[in-house]
């Protein structure tokens, strides 16, 4: 009932924004716009606006499940046009508090105490609010500063209602428009799906942000705060606070006599750390989330928040990452056309140098262009919209590392408008590309596998043993079976001879019989003997002769 109710809401929204101009004209969607123009809600409804616009505004209504659902499409430029990604990405996730008690009686009945024993303090009034999640500022019981992290109650069976709902949605649209398919409408839900049930556990977070902050320990570049993990569940988490100012916030970096140069070169040496060297990125690096320590202007250090989403990479696909971004950069539109063929992002039977003729005519305008002036966010999106064409899909983690890299180069700009990013990223990506075939490179995997070598040394005279027997009994085996073999082919050319000696018996005897001269004048006269040996012999003997041209 509660389902039905919630679906019911989600027409009355796709109708008060006449939402139904964004389906498809398809037979399988014109009873779904109808009946949304039908709808009461739907009249008078103004339509002066783009449809996406009004999309983003629903999205922000129907609550975090659509919100996230909006800023997750926001970042696939393989999939909608760009006025829809323009508005998407404005999706706000501010929403009121869900009261200061209830905050309470969720901690209290997770860590199984009270406000007052497990801490110093902890103020009622959240110090921020979001659509998933509200975070309280207070103290341990020996004075340091934390922050409380608490999820929304009742969160959960909202979004498992929404997602069940927004799956079904997308399965209908596969069945009743096959085309669709090839944008994996499922296949999008079901790794939104991920992503969301990550941000709803925060002992996930939690594992995510003690990664980082091992990975980037006593690094001048970033500071993770440290997690208290007796006070911290799925529900809650419990983490040191931090102070610092928005990345965003320019002015009070330059106020504080920062180098805005440094700054931004830092942020994109991170990112190509993270990427390369540690394989785990944070993949949420919005200025909400990135502060920057200014208690040494000279040497500024950024502060990572909220590490509920991360993405990770195979050793294939960073290489895959890796040739594709020099071969941008070296303006090899073939090698960029083979690889994302190779990579399965577009189909295998696109043909190669039609691909490579789009990507040329538009990225080259791009990158003819002084490098320090290319902005790589663009020319990205340039790319995926030109894929997109050839019917595009790129991986998850793929599109987490292109909406990564875009808010990197993006904050990074804001701090210094002349930054040049490959300047800085080109020289890791060699040396990465060098570091994973070199000599140390082996000496590594030697050095990674030596405990399982040497737990094996012990074995090593049974394995050779049973590896000897194998091949002993193979080869006896061997010479069974060319024996059996031998002596079936032995069989068969005794057989043919014998057929061959009866062919020439049979046709022999026959002209011999047939051959009396009182019968050569009238050979009506020849005995039906000799006609039936010569017969049978002449038979054989093509038999025989047949059998040796196919062979």
């Amino acid at each position: 009932m509660k389902r039905l109710a919630r679906l019911l809401t989600i027409f009355t929204m796709l109708a008060r924004y006449r939402l139904d101009q964004l389906l498809p004209d398809h037979a399988a969607t014109r009873p779904l716009k109808w009946l949304i123009r039908l709808h009461p809600a739907a009249w008078g409804a103004s339509t002066a606006s783009h449809p996406w616009a009004r999309a983003r505004i629903a999205m922000e209504e129907l609550g975090p499940v659509f919100i996230k659902f909006g800023q997750l499409l926001s970042t696939r430029h393989d999939l909608l046009p760009e006025e829809a990604i323009e508005d998407l990405s404005n999706l706000q996730d501010n929403v009121p508090p869900f009261g200061e008690q209830a905050a309470f009686d969720i901690i209290e009945r997770e860590l199984k105490g009270s406000i007052q024993t497990l801490y110093g303090s902890l103020e009622r009034t959240p110090l921020a609010s979001a659509s998933v999640a509200q975070v309280h500022a207070g103290t341990l019981l020996d004075g340091r500063e934390i922050v409380v992290k608490v999820i929304r109650p009742g969160i959960e069976k909202l979004v498992d209602s929404d997602l069940a709902l927004l799956l079904t949605g997308a399965r209908w649209l596969e069945k009743l428009a096959p085309e669709t398919k090839r944008f994996h409408p499922v296949q999008v839900v079901t790794d939104y799906r991920h992503i969301l049930m990550g941000e709803l556990d925060l002992g996930q977070e939690a594992a995510n942000a003690a990664q980082f902050r091992r990975n980037f320990d006593a690094s001048p570049l970033l500071y993770v705060p440290d997690i208290h993990w007796n006070l911290s569940t799925s529900k809650v988490l419990t983490m040191e606070r931090v102070y610092g100012v928005p990345v965003s916030d320019t002015e009070a970096m330059i106020k504080a006599g920062v180098n805005m140069e440094h700054i931004s070169e830092i942020g994109v040496e991170i990112f190509f750390t993270q990427v390369f060297r540690d394989n785990f990125f944070h993949a949420d690096m919005h200025p909400g989330n990135v502060l920057v320590n200014l208690k040494d202007p000279q040497n500024p250090q950024y502060l990572s928040l909220d590490c509920a989403i991360v993405g990770t990479l195979s050793k294939e696909e960073r290489f895959l990452l890796a040739r594709q971004l020099m071969a941008l950069l070296d303006k090899d539109y073939e090698q960029i056309a083979i690889l994302m063929v190779e990579a399965g992002w577009v189909p295998s039977h696109t043909r190669i140098h039609e691909f490579q003729n789009a990507l040329r005519t538009v990225l080259e305008p791009v990158l003819e262009r002084p490098l320090q002036e290319i902005e790589f966010g663009p020319v990205l999106i340039r790319l995926f919209q030109t894929a997109r064409r050839f019917e595009m899909q790129a991986l998850p983690q793929f599109v987490l590392l292109e909406k990564t890299l875009i808010h990197v180069e993006g904050l990074g700009r804001q701090l210094y408008p002349e930054l040049d990013i490959w300047e800085i990223g080109r020289p890791l990506l060699e040396n990465w590309i060098r570091d994973q075939i070199g000599p140390s490179a082996i000496a590594q995997t030697i050095k990674r596998n030596a405990p399982a070598l040497i737990e094996q040394i012990p074995h090593i005279p049974k394995l050779a043993w049973d590896a000897l027997q194998e091949m002993r009994k193979l080869s006896e085996n061997q010479q069974k079976l060319l024996q059996q073999v031998e002596e079936r082919h032995l069989g068969q050319i005794r057989r043919d001879r014998i057929i061959t000696l009866l062919g020439l018996i049979g046709l022999t005897v026959g002209l011999s019989w047939g051959m009396n001269p009182d019968w050569l004048a009238n050979w009506q006269q020849v005995p039906a003997g000799a006609w039936v040996s010569g017969a049978i012999g002449a038979t054989l003997l093509l038999t025989r002769l047949r059998k040796s041209n196919d062979n």
